[in-house]
């Protein structure tokens, strides 16, 4: 038989793979409730990002529910999804770090070569935004327009295609799970405040504050997709 194409497995698909394996032998039977995040990251040596991306990729499998602000429970097989989700998927917590390292240098360089369509770009983005927010809906369009708009200031292609790769993976079913436990009008208004800080630096050709405040947008992203099951019970509906 021909060797096989060994792809490197993702953490957050090892960490799910084990626990599917002691769901499947018994170790937590339906309606068992999970280990603590904490507990699970302990145990297993691993962040507890990684165990919430791995916990999400679960549920969006049918092989566990989360009850926010009570934990995580064991479903019957009747639950389960068909197929498993793809290996190939980036756990958005660990996008949400990469895109900090790329992004913020993106917004560096375009507030040296921006333009004032770039600028236009970005404030018509933030409208967009703040229209659909408005309208209690996630205004992924604006969001996705305003950081393609400092991209495309960079007048580079390759990390022009990177960045589009970081929007195109943000619809995968993992994220979009995650997002439904904590993407709500108020923290896109934070968000939008934070497009507006930004903006604004480049704006100055403040090389250093636009770095810096992309940075901060996206540890807040990552702080509000890292925030407890209980407060996510807790926070306002969109």
């Amino acid at each position: 038989m021909p060797l096989q194409f060994i792809a490197p497995q993702r953490l957050y698909r090892q960490i799910a793979d084990q626990l599917r394996d002691l769901i499947a032998r018994g170790e937590f039977g339906v309606g068992a409730r999970l280990p603590a995040e904490r507990d699970l990251a302990q145990q297993l040596g691993v962040s507890r990002p990684s165990v919430r991306e791995a916990l999400i990729a679960l549920e969006v499998e049918g092989w566990v529910e989360v009850r926010t602000g009570s934990g995580v429970y064991v479903l019957e097989r009747e639950r389960r999804a068909a197929a498993p989700v793809a290996e190939t998927e980036w756990g958005p917590l660990e996008l949400i770090r990469a895109r900090r390292v790329v992004e913020g240098e993106t917004a560096a360089i375009a507030a040296q070569q921006r333009k004032r369509t770039h600028l236009d770009a970005m404030a018509r983005a933030i409208d967009t935004m703040r229209e659909l927010a408005d309208q209690k809906r996630m205004p992924l369009e604006g969001d996705r327009a305003f950081h393609l708009a400092i991209v495309e200031a960079c007048d580079n292609q390759v990390l022009s295609e990177t960045v589009q790769g970081f929007w195109d993976s943000r619809r995968g079913p993992i994220f979009t799970r995650l997002g439904g436990y904590f993407e709500t009008v108020p923290s896109w208004r934070m968000a939008i405040a934070e497009h507006e800080a930004i903006r604004e630096a480049i704006t100055a050709r403040d090389e250093a504050a636009a770095r810096a405040a992309m940075h901060t947008h996206m540890d807040k992203s990552h702080q509000r997709f890292s925030a407890s099951w209980r407060r996510a019970k807790d926070l306002p509906a969109t």
